[in-house]
């Protein structure tokens, strides 16, 4: 089957809950693939008109901030023994050494900790646990976690879709080695992001230091 044909006969609100739900779950603490999930439905929107890339960046924008909120939550109210037993199921992503680089960036930065942790797979795991755990007042968090779920997911959305609509001759003359061409692409733009984003994280220290997030 052609490649357009194939994306014509995804529902459209399949797409959107899929979204929605992998980025909310990731949010949340879980380690899934949000960001590969955003990139691969916003360059399905701009080859499939019943996808709407806007509706598509708000979907994903909701997923990511009451994701985030929920793992606030669960943060807050299971502490430090919630982290040791993560640190035991997901050592690859909650092991002690991961969990000291993300308290000293909320230690140094704070709300931008939770902000910039958006465009970074490692603290867009941790951002909301973490913020629990260490009782960053709700407001702030919000407020960080709002704006840093619109600027990922909106712009990850419409820059990937951007993307999609320059690749459209690739993707009829070359169908599925056009799409991979493609989503490359798409990716190595998000690439570009996420170093621009890690850059602004302070450098490691040795020993982590007391963190007090609440004040």
């Amino acid at each position: 089957m052609h490649v357009q044909e194939w994306l014509d006969s995804v529902p459209a609100a399949a797409v959107y809950a899929v979204v929605a739900l992998v980025i909310g779950l990731e949010s949340l603490g879980i380690p899934l693939p949000g960001e590969i999930i955003l990139v691969s439905a916003a360059l399905m929107s701009s080859q499939q008109s019943g996808v709407n890339p806007v509706v598509l960046g708000v979907c994903a924008t909701a997923g990511a901030v009451i994701g985030d909120s929920i793992g606030y939550a669960i943060g807050r109210k299971g502490g430090r023994p919630l982290l040791a037993w993560l640190g035991a199921k997901f050592p690859r992503h909650f092991g002690a050494g991961h969990v000291a680089t993300a308290e000293r960036s909320f230690q140094k930065w704070g709300m931008w900790a939770v902000f910039f942790g958006r465009f970074v797979a490692l603290l867009r795991i941790f951002a909301g646990p973490l913020a629990g755990v260490l009782h960053m007042p709700y407001w702030k968090f919000l407020i960080a976690n709002v704006l840093g779920g619109i600027c990922w997911a909106g712009g990850t959305t419409a820059v990937i879709y951007y993307v999609g609509l320059v690749a459209e001759d690739w993707l009829k003359r070359f169908s599925y080695l056009g799409l991979v061409a493609a989503l490359v692409i798409g990716l190595a733009s998000v690439l570009v992001l996420k170093r621009k984003a890690k850059k602004a994280q302070p450098p490691a220290e040795r020993e982590p230091e007391p963190v007090n997030a609440g004040d």
